[in-house]
């Protein structure tokens, strides 16, 4: 699949609803990974990581995370580095759509490695969720406490990866420290959004 113009917008394969992993497995399994083999994820993996951190589930845009009044205030982007058919770059994941839409080309792995006090394992990942909060959708209904409901749907749609990943047989690793403002340049985000958590994923 070409992605030759960084707008074009991709979609993912559909996703599925029915693994051979149970959930009591995942929980008892899951574990924090920091080093990965040297091998691509594919679409299909991308499709099943994503869905299962911000996916919708229902006709009434209900998403596979809980979140307080439904306000969904959180934005899902991939670092691609190594995955099969998607060039390196950072892509906006379309939950709506369930696509992706590149927003910065080329592999930014390392510096977003570098901007993470040099953790090595978003470097080496063939990919890394990254997952960012727009305070505002939730604080215009619930004040301060909205920006404490946005960490805890973070947990949610984080833990979600985490046990997606076991059933695919992947490892992931969560990152909540690095340099937020270096992020957004590198990430070149939206003014209104905030870098919170780095998931980077591989086998």
């Amino acid at each position: 699949m070409s992605s030759s113009n960084p707008q074009e917008i991709i979609r993912l394969p559909e996703p599925r609803y029915d693994g051979s992993v149970s959930v009591e497995h995942a929980l008892l399994t899951r574990r924090s990974v920091r080093n990965y083999k040297n091998e691509p994820l594919t679409l299909a993996e991308i499709s099943q990581l994503t869905w299962a951190a911000q996916g919708i589930t229902t006709s009434g845009g209900y998403r596979t995370a809980p979140s307080a009044g439904a306000l969904y205030p959180l934005e899902l982007y991939v670092v691609v580095g190594n995955v099969t058919d998607l060039p390196a770059g950072i892509y906006k994941y379309l939950c709506r759509d369930h696509a992706l839409r590149r927003t910065v080309a080329g592999d930014k792995r390392s510096e977003l490695s570098r901007a993470a006090l040099g953790q090595g394992s978003i470097a080496r990942a063939p990919a890394v969720l990254l997952f960012c909060a727009v305070y505002p959708r939730i604080a215009g209904k619930y004040g301060d406490r909205g920006i404490q409901y946005t960490f805890m749907e973070i947990g949610h749609a984080a833990q979600n990866v985490c046990l997606q990943a076991i059933a695919l047989d992947l490892g992931t690793v969560v990152i909540g420290a690095f340099r937020d403002n270096e992020v957004k340049l590198i990430a070149d985000l939206p003014a209104d959004e905030e870098p919170t958590y780095f998931i980077p994923v591989g086998r």
